[in-house]
């Protein structure tokens, strides 16, 4: 059964997609680009025959350390804020606000990372698989706290709604600034 199901997601070597493609192509139609004139932005080496090769393996989590970062400077302030306005609790519960929020975003991120490189049709079934684990999860440890009566609640409830923002404006930073000219440096060279 393992043997099957490796081999059921093994990556189609570039040269048999492009062959493939080229058979298809009916008569009178523009041919398709050779394989070594397409560009991929993950940095996939395309114009290799044998096999597609990763030329950066961890492109795909390198927007990952200014995210954390970003987190654990929200955790800090967040315990400070609520500890200032409600106390324990509420610094309790506004760092676990944002760390709730940052263990979701990372272990989708790290997910759907695995899923893309072992085959890009597996990201949208295991990136909904883990969004409706996580949710669900949430959902129902959100209604036992709920049901307490805890005073770290409406921190909690804050700092993930505060943890959300600050998450996407990192990741919109990160896109439109480094990843956008490391992408220009690369199609450049």
């Amino acid at each position: 059964m393992s043997r099957t199901w490796s081999r059921a997601f093994r990556r189609t070597p570039v040269a048999e997609l492009t062959r493939d493609r080229a058979e298809a192509v009916p008569d009178g139609a523009p041919e398709p680009a050779p394989a070594e004139q397409i560009v991929d932005p993950g940095g996939l080496d395309v114009g290799a025959a044998d096999s597609v090769v990763p030329a950066d393996r961890y492109w795909r989590l390198r927007h990952l350390p200014p995210l954390l970062a970003a987190s654990a400077a929200l955790i800090a302030l967040a315990a400070l804020v609520g500890g200032l306005t409600v106390g324990t609790a509420g610094a309790l519960g506004a760092a676990i606000g944002v760390a709730v929020v940052t263990f979701s975003y990372t272990s989708s991120t790290l997910v759907v990372a695995w899923a893309d490189s072992l085959d890009p049709q597996l990201v949208l079934p295991f990136g909904l698989a883990m969004y409706v684990a996580k949710f669900s999860v949430f959902g129902v440890l959100m209604a036992a706290a709920a049901a307490t009566g805890w005073p770290g609640l409406v921190p909690l409830a804050l700092g993930l709604s505060v943890a959300v923002a600050v998450w996407t404006g990192v990741h919109i930073w990160w896109i439109s600034t480094v990843h956008l000219r490391r992408l220009a440096e690369t199609t450049s060279a």
